[in-house]
């Protein structure tokens, strides 16, 4: 456990130099959450003012239409913007050097491949909502389990689509096979930086309500915007470090050669399969 708590902030701490080294990474999140957000606007508003026309629920066709819409369009700008982060952080990795609209660029020329990921992304994930909705707490804890299986087998499906340029699912076998072969403490070091992340978040959380207790509105709101940024913040700067410690898990996953900018011997310790453990992407 220990070893693991260890391994997870040296993973942290790698990640958070390569940032520190280029921080133009940060333009990816960032430009994909403010689409993000424009997209998240431009369906919820026709929701609000169409009387009913419109709708997000899964009780009708024209809303699981919708939804599914909302769904790919969602995924499409997310991956786009992921593709063209991968991108620099491999070249970053590599001692080479590639400018953010280079790294637009190359998910512009794979635009057709991350069109057909966001499509199945999209299906998948109205598939899970659509279990939530009609199963009840079964249905959620069933959605839960199937939709963390499918992330974790799926992980490495965008650096293949960049990297190797095989179809959509030549990437999703591969993807498999990748994760197959490198099962372990992979799950330990894929979501320990969003993790830290999490637990500051939560920190943040608790000093917000703590000014609850001082009794004047005027600190509370203040806190509370300041919350708000932060969470932005942080939501950044965790994805642009999962996107550095992804490709550096691919690489050594595809090549057994560990980029420099990482310590061999950890990175090593992230793929080494557990002795404890009983299950994995063929057995679960």
């Amino acid at each position: 456990m220990f070893e693991r708590i260890s391994r997870s902030f040296e993973l942290v701490r790698a990640s958070w130099k390569i940032l520190m080294e280029d921080k133009k990474l940060l333009a990816f999140p960032v430009l994909s959450g403010i689409i993000t957000l424009l997209v998240i606007a431009t369906f919820i508003l026709p929701v609000i003012f169409s009387n009913g026309a419109f709708s997000l629920a899964t009780n009708s066709v024209s809303g699981i239409i919708f939804l599914f819409l909302f769904y790919v369009v969602s995924y499409f700008v997310v991956i786009f913007f992921n593709v063209g982060l991968i991108s620099c952080v491999n070249a970053k990795l590599h001692e080479k050097s590639m400018t953010v609209t280079e790294g637009l660029s190359a998910a512009a020329h794979r635009i057709g491949s991350i069109f057909a990921w966001a499509v199945i992304a999209a299906t998948v994930g109205l598939v899970l909502h659509m279990i939530e909705d009609r199963a009840g707490f079964l249905g959620q804890v069933a959605a839960g389990i199937v939709g963390g299986v499918w992330s974790l087998v799926t992980m490495f499906v965008v650096p293949v689509l960049v990297f190797e340029e095989k179809s959509v699912f030549g990437s999703m076998k591969e993807s498999l096979t990748l994760f197959k072969k490198t099962w372990g403490e992979t799950v330990v070091g894929t979501f320990s930086i969003t993790l830290i992340f999490v637990a500051v978040g939560i920190v943040g959380l608790v000093l917000l309500f703590a000014t609850m207790l001082l009794g004047n509105s005027m600190v509370f709101f203040a806190a509370l915007a300041l919350f708000i940024v932060l969470v932005a913040i942080l939501a950044i700067l965790a994805s642009a470090m999962q996107g550095i410690f992804v490709v550096a898990l691919y690489t050594y996953a595809k090549t057994g050669q560990v980029p420099s900018a990482f310590n061999r011997e950890m990175v090593e310790g992230a793929f080494a399969p557990a002795a404890s453990q009983r299950f994995g992407p063929g057995n679960i």
